[in-house]
């Protein structure tokens, strides 16, 4: 029988240029860490890598990868039927590990891929859409994944018993424009690489995040400085000049500075949901990802060190009685320009950095 190890190498070509040796090593060493410190896999768990070879991101991904597992089993996404990776699936068992490393994302028709490894009860590690992210951005992204436990465990933790105790919240984004969330919290959810607790290990990376919203979202009101906003394509747009978003009892009603592609993301959501609330507050902690260090993938950078807000109705996460599953069709992220937080009256983040 034809192993999967036996077929031939992709036909795809590989892209001009490759990442540096040493940007390679780097992606070893924190991939390593990842496994160790946040997914605690160890032999005899088993391993299983699917990559394809479309970008030189992946390329340099999967190579760590082959350095951290090399008694994995790795396969080209794009030299095998998808039936031939179900199967591969279907040889591992609970607690074994699989690594999804994607230039775009992986299609295996009506699997859904990680909700289906999760209910198996495997290990799962997703990489996705990095062929947003060329040249410099690749690196960002390598730098990303580094997993230091002590602040994202300490740091993430201590965000959280701060979020679920306060009862009002205060996001500065400069030029005095203040956005107030005078209610308390919804408890925050925690993605910090710390799956002890939680029914499933692992998910999309990279990590560094606490999020929550307001229990009474009308009680949400001010102005906030966007410099970021996820586009049609869920790529991060970067105007030229930050927008000020203007909100009014949960609902955006006006943008100062806006541009053409905000007010369409902007219409689009008003002629489908009526207006455009304000759900999620988003404590981004990834130190890699700055409002000075970008990468085009909305999903990635929505772990940027700062705050990020969705706009739209739907939030899986928290169920409002004003919203109805079927009517809530966007979350648009929405990136702060974070000077200072507060939690009550205690700041919380400035100067760049969480201060608890």
């Amino acid at each position: 029988m034809t192993q999967l190890s036996d077929l031939p190498p992709s036909a795809s070509p590989a892209p001009a240029g490759a990442m540096p040796a040493a940007a390679v090593d780097t992606a070893a060493r924190n991939v390593a860490d990842l496994l160790a410190m946040a997914i605690e896999y160890a032999p005899p768990q088993r391993a299983l890598v699917v990559h394809d070879r479309r970008c030189e991101l992946n390329q340099a991904l999967t190579e760590a990868y082959r350095r951290a597992l090399p008694d994995g089993r790795f396969i080209d996404f794009d030299t095998v039927a998808p039936d031939q990776v179900l199967a591969a699936f279907a040889e591992l068992g609970r607690d074994d590990l699989v690594v999804l490393i994607q230039s775009t994302s992986f299609r295996l028709e009506a699997f859904r891929i990680r909700i289906e490894l999760f209910k198996r009860g495997l290990k799962v590690i997703e990489h996705v859409h990095l062929s947003r992210m060329p040249g410099e951005q690749g690196l960002h992204y390598i730098a990303s994944l580094a997993y230091d436990p002590a602040y994202y465990r300490g740091v993430g933790r201590a965000l959280k018993a701060r979020i679920d105790a306060a009862q009002s919240a205060v996001v500065d984004s400069g030029d005095g424009a203040l956005l107030r969330f005078d209610s308390p919290l919804e408890p925050a959810k925690l993605n910090i690489g710390d799956y002890r607790d939680m029914n499933n290990v692992g998910g999309q990376f990279p990590i560094g995040e606490v999020f929550t919203e307001a229990q009474d979202l009308e009680a949400v009101s001010g102005r906030v400085r966007v410099f970021v906003f996820g586009d049609t394509s869920f790529h991060v747009n970067h105007p030229a000049k930050p927008i000020t978003m203007i909100v009014e009892q949960g609902r955006v009603t006006g943008a100062i500075d806006s541009t053409p592609e905000f007010d369409n993301m902007l219409a689009i959501i008003r002629a489908h949901e009526g207006e455009v609330w304000l759900r999620e507050l988003g404590f981004g902690m990834n130190r890699a990802f700055s409002r000075h260090c970008l990468v085009n993938d909305i999903g990635t950078f929505e772990r940027m060190c700062g705050i990020h807000l969705s706009l739209g109705a739907k939030h899986g996460q928290y169920q409002k009685p004003q919203f109805k599953r079927k009517d809530a069709r966007y979350h648009v992220d929405v990136f702060a320009v974070t000077e200072a937080v507060w939690l009550d009256q205690q700041a919380v983040y400035r100067d760049g950095a969480w201060q608890v």
